[in-house]
């Protein structure tokens, strides 16, 4: 069982939604027909910007509208992260849209003290795990990569993806953490950043996408807009878990706060 993926390195421009929904419309349209998913990066129509006021869409606004127009563009699923403003209070969520079921989403766990996120931004309590086409999904964002307890595998997800705005100063351990969770989750693994430059940071991308043993499946690394394709193959998956079962000797354990 297949699952074609299209990941959408892009360079954002700060905070325009709409210069930025029209610019990935235009990559959008180029995408193969056969895509059955498309990754776009975390707060991908605005950059990591900290005045949320200034770029906040709502809940069923004009944000999910176009993440469902382009799903229904491409009879596929789409995901990514937009600022979202509800009762006053401002989120950085991740939207995943289908073609044909309601769209879910996931809120940033793990929110970036060093940059003030922590300040502006009300903190995710529950993960997200979906399923599409015979595959278990878990979608997170950016710094929770940082947090291997809030990506465990428990054996009920055979993807993880992360979405990002990660600097170039940071790349190294952008890079080694996705190997890293590929390894020990033995799951597939797609991390998809931007590229450009925002008011604070430079991004190189570094997009990539791992097998369930570690191996490099595609890595888009230099530094320019750009769409990558890849196949993962939930078989193999299936057949490396059974043929190397450390997942069962993995310790229980529970989220309590």
């Amino acid at each position: 069982m297949n699952l074609n993926i299209t990941i959408i390195q892009h360079d954002i421009v700060w905070e325009d939604s709409n210069r930025n929904f029209n610019l990935l419309e235009d990559k959008i349209a180029l995408v193969s027909d056969s895509v059955d998913l498309i990754v776009l990066p975390e707060m991908f129509h605005c950059g990591f910007t900290m005045k949320p006021e200034q770029v906040a869409l709502t809940h069923g606004g004009i944000g999910n509208e176009w993440m469902q127009k382009m799903a229904d563009f491409k009879k596929c699923c789409i995901l990514g992260s937009l600022v979202i403003v509800e009762d006053g209070k401002f989120y950085n969520r991740l939207y995943v849209h289908f073609h044909n079921a309601e769209a879910v989403y996931y809120n940033k766990r793990h929110l970036f003290r060093m940059g003030g996120e922590n300040l502006v931004y009300e903190q995710g309590t529950e993960p997200l795990i979906f399923q599409y086409k015979g595959w278990r999904i878990k979608p997170l964002i950016c710094y929770d990569l940082r947090f291997p307890v809030w990506s465990r595998n428990q054996n009920d997800y055979d993807l993880l993806i992360y979405v990002a705005n990660w600097p170039e100063s940071r790349r190294d351990a952008w890079m080694t953490l996705l190997k890293a969770r590929s390894i020990e989750n033995q799951c597939y693994v797609i991390g998809v950043n931007r590229v450009g430059i925002d008011s604070t940071a430079t991004y190189t991308g570094d997009s990539l996408v791992f097998s369930p043993k570690g191996e490099e499946l595609l890595a888009l690394v230099d530094s320019n807009d750009r769409i990558g394709e890849v196949q993962i193959n939930k078989d193999k998956l299936d057949q490396f878990r059974d043929k190397f079962p450390a997942w069962e000797d993995a310790d229980d354990f529970m989220i309590i706060s």
